[in-house]
């Protein structure tokens, strides 16, 4: 099984860029409008804390951002798999590292890269900058000097200090490591491990294992120079020796014979299928080296097909991902306010993790990798987008850190802490994640109709080049070619299929086709020609109902309306039809659906119950629940309005239908969304704020979805298109190359 993601640099310089240059902002999360908020922010009330602070240090945790913010620290010496690049070139990891955190735990953090070599410079650096941060993330900072600065910070700083290319493996691998050996039977201190790669991840490793029961002997590490023994000295320090075995082995080869475990951080091929087939039986072999592991698990399994096999790749099962350890590791260490992350802790965090790969996996976990995914050979580490993590791990971390005394602050009732953590989860990454995920699994011959837009050909390239499926783009060749090379895509011509009716075998039976479906509607043979031929939309809907694709793609060219218009030439897409537009948008990690967007001008009750269960039918696509609120001005029959009357109605209408979902309505938005204003009616039927509002008519649809966005920044998904019998999306004139991609990927899960 091999990756089919493709990622080009232009592509990737691209996403560095656009919309602003970095990935990411601080915004204020407090008022900052009036001149009293500024004078409470600023001076004169600033001083108030200011003095709270000097009285009582521990009240920074209170009244600053210290609890929940982290230092992601680097000098570049060590960028991935890179090498030493320097302290500017490892800026757009360290941004990427400080996302990670926010999206996955909401930590808020912060780069800084540091412009030197000398560890005592970083140590006094680091040092220096405590009292700002709640805690200290180290990153690609080379052995040996990695050890020595991340010991003396612990030495000297009373926060919590974590080297994730060390820490952060180990305990993924640890996790891993515990469900591996409970499939094969065996205990870890009965085991002989064999470690490939003496660096900082490779010493972690068995640092931890070896707090966990792992005996010394019983470990064997190796590095370029093989087998690391007592009285060895070519190429050995102090971290090595203290690892270094009574053994009389001194090869990788040598070690393999009989082991019981293999640990790779090393290089691509380092381990033969011959050394696997020497292994013991029910053999577990984490093979992590990025981005190609020291063996395959096709290679590995040809030889053992009783081995138990992870990888760090996400295109492999059993994926040993550092995101799911350091984010919640911090969130449970901030949340206590610790002054360490111990040993204990992170124990915690690998029994938590590998406890919740043996629990029943939800159903919008499995339905986002395409697969059921049960505690088995194939899964024994949870995925990166199970939405649990963020309400386990954070607590167990957190009860052994309050256990082993490094807390400052213990949670007394850690039930609640959990429900807090609950509140924290984004729910639109995960969604769009899964999407992707299914759109993977799919492979679907997606039709991009306006092959004449370069945003339309940057997009087809992009969802062929991540492995998405295949791209069909309708236009002239040449034409292609030259907007791909003015993109700097000029490679990806030979990738794409490009068609159109000048060089298609299938023009006549397109024809004939839309002949039989038109010629009582006022349209003669030439009309049919006109449109078959020449109109990129008809077109591209005839190659969909022949077959001649799985998906299509259009409206970036063209106003919605007229896409539509054409769309119907081919397909039952009107309302009468039961076609309707659902629009997702996206803002603060929550979810909202609005309906209809495309479709219905000024629907009455019967529509509108059509619209809910159709965007209710969109929800559940999504992986949402869905609770349907009918939006106006007036909740519950006042104000008293003729236009409100249809919003009162319609849930009348569903009660009629005995749909499966909740509903209710009439209400005005805050009510819908708003759980305090929304508490006055405590007969309502919706059991927590809705997740889909339809709307009176299409234009009011359309003001909230576009006031949204320009003014709030929301991000905008659709309108979907649903309540058609092909998956069909229409994209916006102001569509960006992300959004139509998103687009293709909700046609390639038929989504609607």
């Amino acid at each position: 099984m091999s990756s089919k993601n493709r990622v080009t640099p232009e592509e990737a310089l691209a996403y560095h860029l656009e919309p602003k240059p970095g990935k990411y902002e601080i915004t204020a999360s407090t008022p900052m409008a009036t001149q009293r908020d500024l004078s409470l922010a600023y001076s004169p009330g600033v001083a108030v804390p200011v003095q709270a602070i000097a009285d009582n240090p521990e009240t920074a945790y209170d009244y600053t951002v210290k609890g929940n913010m982290v230092a992601v620290i680097s000098n570049g010496t060590a960028i991935l798999g890179m090498g030493n690049l320097g302290a500017l070139a490892s800026k757009p990891v360290m941004e990427g590292k400080a996302v990670l955190f926010k999206r996955f735990a909401d930590v808020n953090a912060i780069d800084i890269e540091l412009d030197t070599e000398d560890a005592e410079e970083i140590i006094k650096a680091v040092s220096l900058m405590g009292p700002t941060f709640g805690g200290i993330n180290l990153e690609d900072i080379k052995a040996p000097e990695c050890f020595i600065i991340e010991q003396r910070l612990k030495e000297i700083m009373d926060i919590p200090v974590f080297h994730d290319d060390q820490h952060g493996t180990a305990v993924i691998c640890a996790a891993g490591l515990i469900n591996a050996l409970e499939i094969s039977g065996k205990k870890i201190e009965d085991c002989r491990i064999v470690l490939n790669g003496a660096g900082a991840a490779g010493i972690a490793c068995l640092e931890l294992l070896k707090s966990m029961g792992a005996k010394h002997d019983n470990c064997i590490m190796c590095d370029t120079k093989g087998v690391i023994y007592q009285g060895r000295t070519e190429g050995m320090n102090q971290w090595k020796s203290a690892h270094a075995a009574n053994t009389d082995l001194r090869t990788l080869d040598d070690a393999m014979k009989g082991a019981d475990v293999f640990l790779g951080v090393s290089a691509k091929g380092a381990v033969t299928q011959e050394m696997v087939t020497n292994m013991a039986e029910n053999p577990v072999i984490f093979a992590m080296a990025n981005p190609d592991p020291e063996i395959t698990p096709e290679d590995a399994h040809a030889v053992r097909p009783d081995a138990i096999v992870a990888t760090g790749r996400s295109d492999y099962p059993n994926q040993v991902n550092n995101v799911l350890g350091f984010p919640y590791l911090f969130r449970g260490a901030l949340d206590i306010h610790a002054r360490a992350i111990n040993d204990e802790m992170k124990i915690a965090c690998a029994n938590a993790l590998a406890k919740l790969a043996r629990e029943d996996v939800p159903d919008e976990v499995a339905m986002a990798y395409g697969r059921k995914l049960s505690f088995g050979r194939d899964y024994i580490i949870p995925t990166p987008f199970d939405p649990r993590l963020i309400y386990v791990i954070p607590p167990a971390v957190a009860k052994a850190g309050m256990d082993t005394g490094v807390a400052r602050r213990p949670i007394v009732d850690l039930h609640a802490y959990e429900l807090t953590l609950k509140s924290r989860m984004d729910p639109t990454a995960s969604i769009l994640q899964g999407l992707h995920a299914r759109a993977k699994q799919a492979q679907a011959r997606m039709i991009f109709a306006e092959g004449d837009d370069p945003r339309v050909l940057r997009a087809a390239v992009a969802y062929q080049r991540a492995g998405l499926g295949k791209s069909i783009v309708v236009g002239r060749e040449s034409d292609v070619k030259e907007k791909l090379e003015t993109a700097g895509l000029g490679d990806a011509v030979r990738e794409l299929e490009v068609v159109n009716a000048a060089n298609t075998r299938h023009l006549d039976t397109y024809r004939e086709f839309l002949y039989n479906r038109l010629q009582r509607n006022g349209f003669d043979r030439l009309d049919i020609h006109r449109l078959a031929a020449r109109d990129r939309h008809v077109f591209a809907s005839l190659m969909l109902a022949h077959g001649h694709g799985d998906g299509l793609v259009t409206g970036v060219t063209r106003k919605s309306a007229h896409v539509l218009s054409h769309i119907n030439h081919v397909f039952d897409a009107k309302a009468t039809d039961g076609a309707v537009g659902v629009t997702a948008l996206l803002h603060k990690g929550k979810i909202v659906l609005i309906a209809d967007t495309l479709v219905h001008e000024w629907p009455e009750p019967e529509d509108l119950a059509t619209i809910a269960t159709k965007a209710a039918g969109v929800a559940r696509n999504l992986g949402l629940e869905p609770r349907v609120a009918f939006v106006s001005f007036s909740t519950f029959g006042y104000p008293v309005s003729e236009r409100a009357t249809k919003m009162h109605e319609a849930p009348k209408v569903l009660d009629k239908r005995k749909v499966d979902f909740e509903y209710e309505g009439e209400m005005t938005v805050d009510v819908a969304l708003n759980p305090e204003a929304a508490a006055h009616y405590p007969f309502s039927r919706l059991t927590g704020p809705a997740n889909i509002l339809v709307v009176p008519a299409r234009h009011s649809a359309s003001i909230s979805v576009k006031l949204m966005q320009e003014m709030a920044g929301a991000t905008v998904i659709g309108p979907i298109l649903t309540g058609v019998n092909h998956p069909i999306q229409i994209c916006s004139t102001s569509s960006t190359v992300n959004d139509i991609l998103n687009m293709a990927v909700l046609a390639a899960c038929k989504v609607g």
